[in-house]
């Protein structure tokens, strides 16, 4: 019997180079595999050296990310793959300047993500992000397409963001959880059914702490699309991505 062909991902990394490793574990668990055949081939680029994505977002004087970011896609493509994940939700900034320029399907995992919450009947959802995916709107847009209202953190609050992902995990740190559990509080007292933690770094926290119910991570989304658009088979794991989901119900 012939042995099943998948198509190749290609993925554009090293943004940040942890979150990059922890994008292909979730691509492994997320695939239904009896044997390493059955596993997606994938090129990964981990270049951290790429420019930071929310400095030059709030300051255009600063570096720009993408042509380093074109100039991996095109080599991605030359390779052979079929599509491109980029595991850093802030590089979406850039989604329809790269999509133009490497002529290549790229995985829009904020889109991915709303249309998951739209299917599964949320209707309010709180955003933890960085200061430039959060001041560009780059999951409001999605979101709100779709008619689900957004909630962000307050300033205070974003700071505690900012603080987790750029002091803590960016730096190998364990997470402060106590700042993690007052941006939940706030966001489900602004309304938030479903928190989505719309940050590579953020699911990192995920990985290695009890968070609770009712959190979607935007990661886990891109995995799952791209084992779909690769041809591979789904797993368990892939089948329910808010946490505490059970049976259709979010709680």
């Amino acid at each position: 019997m012939k042995e099943q062909t998948h198509q190749m991902l290609g993925v554009i990394g090293g943004l940040g180079p942890v979150a990059t490793a922890h994008f292909m574990e979730l691509v492994i668990r997320m695939t239904r595999a009896e044997k390493d055949q059955e596993h997606l081939d994938m090129i990964i680029y981990n270049i951290p050296s790429i420019p930071d994505r929310t400095a030059y977002i709030l300051d255009h004087s600063k570096e720009s990310p993408l042509p380093r970011m074109i100039q991996l896609g095109k080599e991605l493509r030359r390779q052979g793959a079929a599509c491109i994940a980029i595991p850093c939700f802030t590089a979406h900034y850039f989604y329809e300047e790269l999509s133009q320029s490497i002529d290549l399907p790229i995985i829009n995992a904020l889109r991915e993500t709303a249309l998951y919450l739209k299917e599964h009947g949320v209707r309010t959802v709180g955003v933890m992000a960085t200061d430039g995916t959060i001041r560009s709107r780059l999951f409001h847009r999605e979101l709100e397409a779709l008619d689900i209202r957004v909630e962000e953190p307050s300033p205070e609050r974003q700071k505690d963001v900012m603080a987790l992902i750029y002091d803590d995990i960016k730096q190998n740190r364990p997470a402060d959880m106590d700042r993690f559990r007052r941006v939940r509080e706030e966001l489900r007292n602004f309304g938030a059914e479903v928190i989505i933690l719309g940050c590579t770094e953020l699911s990192l926290i995920k990985r290695d702490n009890e968070i609770g119910p009712g959190f979607i991570d935007a990661m886990e989304v891109l995995a799952k699309t791209a084992v779909e658009r690769c041809g591979g088979s789904l797993s368990e794991t892939a089948c329910r991505l808010i946490t505490g989901e059970r049976e259709g119900a979010i709680l």
